[in-house]
């Protein structure tokens, strides 16, 4: 089974390389082949999660440690990995699957599978590094390939949008290879494993070299007060990509490795715990209340990215401050369960709130919240759906985010948090009155003369929004115990154990 890791960067690279040479031979080869790929890895990814327990190791090459130092190029698939692998495969597929029909306006439709088959690669590649350096290498072939879908439509807001996330994406980058230069110079090695066992335990060097992590990663998952390039890229970039920009790429680049370097790297230190979690807290209060006032419904998206990536960030932080002090595990565990089954349920709702907004621009041409209104007469598929994800979103039963958030809120009460636990319901209000704005001003009400000639959307669209609406319920599914302890459970443990992956990874 180790054997078949590779397989998660191999299949999207080589995808791009085909769509690169037969692409220009074959009409629509590339839209298909990147939807077949991608479908592959979705089954891959459940058959991992389903039949194999605990970490399983790949050494590139076959190299085995030289002088106790692990050269190879580790890749590394465990429950944490599992879970992220399934949300980039599954996401990427129905946004893929949903380009079909959407990029027919596009004129280079062959360059766009590629360059989204290489932030599928850069992601996955991302998820499985066992070492520092090749993370960042993947992490750039991922943002390198969202830069260039951002600015797809070549239009000059577009352009803009991408050149802003360019420059705070180079700083992003800047700031993390300088952390892994010091790190590599403090212990001469870069296997995450092996630098967890040299690291000092606390220290000025630990601090600093955390501070610059989380600014960097920081700013990759667009977290307060990191925040400002997302409204405009996931605002200007084509639905399918705003869809894998908010649902899957902050993730991956950005929350997955703070929560992997700072657990299972880094030793747990109770002042970087808090500032994790205010960030979180401050992400979750001021994403929501900037995206209230908004009319343009991919901006308003967007800023709901950064409160809900808050609650993420506020679930496993209150566990790592719970752990840093000692404190009980289990609630560590329930904590850190929410925050990490929020990070599933956005995936699955903000993925569909972006497409709905891709269908009704599709068919309208604007995403001007005031220009629409009666269009569920017209658009019965896009409506229904987006009434989903929006009582998803705002945490309304028996959607999926209303047990994600219910987690989170009990464990920060159990924890003593109780400010926190205020905040995360205020801002669930808040959310839920941004989100009956949209489905008034863009489906409720009279039909306006200007739509009456506008129709549903073509299949491919419409099944991968009925798929993700259905998922949006499904995974309310995961709150039962055993549901949970094959899908969440392994990837809590690897958090909560943070010295087992080392262990498991240099087999000492």
């Amino acid at each position: 089974m180790n054997s078949l890791i590779p397989l998660f960067v191999i299949v999207p690279l080589g995808s791009a390389f085909l769509m690169a040479i037969l692409g220009r031979f074959i009409k629509g080869f590339g839209k298909f082949l990147t939807s077949f790929g991608l479908l592959f890895l979705t089954g891959l990814s459940l058959y991992f999660i389903f039949n194999s327990q605990g970490t399983l190791v790949y050494k590139v090459g076959g190299f085995e440690a030289s002088a106790g130092i692990p050269v190879a190029i580790y890749m590394v698939i465990d429950g944490l990995s599992k879970l992220l692998l399934l949300i980039i495969a599954l996401i990427g597929f129905l946004s893929a699957f949903y380009s079909i029909s959407y990029t027919k306006q596009y004129t280079a439709e062959r360059k766009f599978y590629i360059l989204f088959c290489l932030m599928i690669a850069g992601m996955n590649g991302i998820v499985i590094s066992g070492d520092i350096f090749n993370m960042y290498v993947f992490l750039e072939i991922a943002a390198i390939a969202s830069y260039a879908l951002v600015a797809f439509g070549v239009e000059k807001e577009q352009l803009e949008a991408s050149f802003k996330y360019q420059v705070l994406g180079g700083v992003a980058s800047l700031l993390i290879l300088m952390s892994i230069g010091f790190i590599y110079w403090q212990t001469g090695t870069l296997n995450i494993a092996d630098i967890s066992t040299q690291l000092p335990t606390s220290g000025a060097f630990i601090k600093f070299v955390s501070i610059l992590f989380i600014v960097g990663f920081g700013l990759k998952a667009a977290i307060f007060p990191f925040h400002s390039w997302l409204p405009d890229a996931h605002s200007s970039a084509p639905s399918p990509i705003s869809a894998m920009l908010s649902g899957v790429l902050i993730k991956a680049i950005g929350i997955y490795v703070i929560f992997r370097l700072f657990f299972n790297m880094f030793p747990i230190s109770y002042e970087i715990a808090m500032t994790i979690t205010i960030l979180g807290t401050l992400s979750m209060l001021i994403g929501v209340l900037l995206a209230i006032g908004q009319w343009d419904v991919k901006r308003l998206l967007a800023y709901h990215s950064i409160s809900q990536m808050g609650y993420v960030i506020l679930g496993v932080g209150i566990g790592m401050v719970v752990l840093s002090k000692g404190g009980d595990k289990t609630i560590a565990a329930f904590s850190i369960l929410g925050g990490l089954y929020h990070l599933i349920n956005h995936s699955a709702f903000k993925a569909l709130l972006f497409l709905n907004a891709g269908a009704v621009e599709y068919r309208t041409g604007t995403r001007n919240l005031k220009r629409l209104g009666g269009i569920s007469q017209k658009m019965p598929v896009t409506s229904a759906t987006s009434f989903g994800a929006a009582m998803a979103i705002s945490g309304i039963p028996p959607f999926n985010g209303f047990f994600s958030k219910l987690i989170i809120i009990i464990a920060a009460v159990q924890a003593k948090f109780y400010l926190l636990a205020f905040f995360a319901v205020f801002v669930s209000i808040v959310t839920l009155a941004s989100f009956l704005k949209v489905q008034k001003y863009t489906f409720s009400g009279k039909l306006k003369p200007a739509w009456e000639k506008i129709k549903e959307v073509p299949f491919s669209m419409a099944f991968s929004m009925i798929i993700l609406a259905g998922l949006c319920l499904v995974l309310s599914l995961l709150v039962i115990p055993g549901i949970r302890d094959i899908v969440l459970k392994p990837a809590v443990d690897v958090l909560l154990n943070t010295i087992q992956y080392t262990t498991t990874v240099l087999g000492k």
